[in-house]
């Protein structure tokens, strides 16, 4: 002991406390204060009293959290019930909200085309699987009057045809398809034409064909294109889709363009039947 008290670290630390008790005497008497035991005292003690109040606070709340833990979980079941009845409230909201807006689409698919015998709209109930060409089934079917080989739309364009149809369940064939044909004539100068055909590289983008096209043509990117009507299958001046390219087929020989549908088909939620119109052909 008296050799730590004789040595030089000893005499550093003593140095550097008198040092600190200097600064804090000079602190107290800088701000017109006289140095008293008690404010001497205090001012010594003031960060240990900080520490102190702060450990004693959080063990206030620890004290308090574990005392009244009952308490708290019965309000945060609550809080979370609550939560649970206004999520609930939004989403029937939002399908009141999405019946409505089919249904004003309903009427003015109506209102342009008095002679068309529509469905009810038709919930898209899924894609079928492993499908390139986006077939999906809807929720209506022969109960509801839909039969195959009915035009399936949308307000914005024309979607595909019924396939298979069950008592309440409905396959529909996209116009993304090849193995679905439809006549189609450019709404502007209703006069170049083609078959409205899909591909598999088309239909990996979302988009279509239009073939057969003359090497006369006067088409151009942006042209509407609207169902002729010609094979009775289909109702006449429906939109279908517009030009995004044109080029040739593989063969280098044939005009072809690609064709985007008005109606994104690989983002359906519902759609509508046409089960009647004027010119449509009794045997199809």
């Amino acid at each position: 002991m008296r050799e730590f008290i004789k040595s030089t670290r000893f005499k550093i630390l003593l140095a550097f406390l008198a040092f600190l008790v200097g600064i804090m005497i000079y602190a107290v008497t800088k701000g017109g204060y006289s140095v008293s035991g008690v404010s001497f005292i205090n001012t010594l003690t003031k960060p240990f009293r900080k520490a102190s109040n702060s450990i004693s606070m959080s063990f206030e709340k620890k004290l308090d959290k574990m005392k009244n833990a009952d308490e708290y979980y019965e309000e945060n079941e609550r809080l979370k019930a609550q939560i649970g009845e206004m999520n609930k409230k939004l989403t029937d909201y939002d399908s009141i909200k999405a019946e409505r807006d089919e249904l004003r689409k309903f009427v003015s698919i109506k209102e342009e085309h008095e002679d068309y015998i529509l469905s009810v709209p038709c919930k898209v109930m899924g894609f079928v699987t492993n499908d390139p060409f986006r077939s999906f089934t809807i929720d209506k079917g022969k109960a509801d009057g839909i039969e195959p080989n009915c035009p399936v739309v949308t307000a914005e364009g024309l979607i595909g045809i019924t396939l298979e149809v069950s008592e309440h369940v409905t396959t529909v064939r996209t116009i993304l398809s090849p193995d679905l044909s439809v006549a189609a004539v450019c709404s502007s100068s209703n006069a170049d034409s083609g078959i409205i055909e899909g591909g598999v590289v088309a239909a990996e983008s979302g988009r279509t064909r239009l073939i057969h096209v003359s090497p006369k043509h006067k088409l151009k990117e942006g042209d509407l294109m609207i169902t002729a009507g010609s094979s009775g299958m289909f109702p006449k001046d429906y939109p279908i889709g517009t030009i995004k390219s044109i080029g040739y087929d593989s063969n280098g020989l044939s005009v072809t363009a690609v064709i985007e549908p008005c109606s994104d088909i690989t983002r359906l939620n519902s759609v509508i039947v046409i089960t009647d119109f004027s010119g449509k052909r009794e045997d199809d």
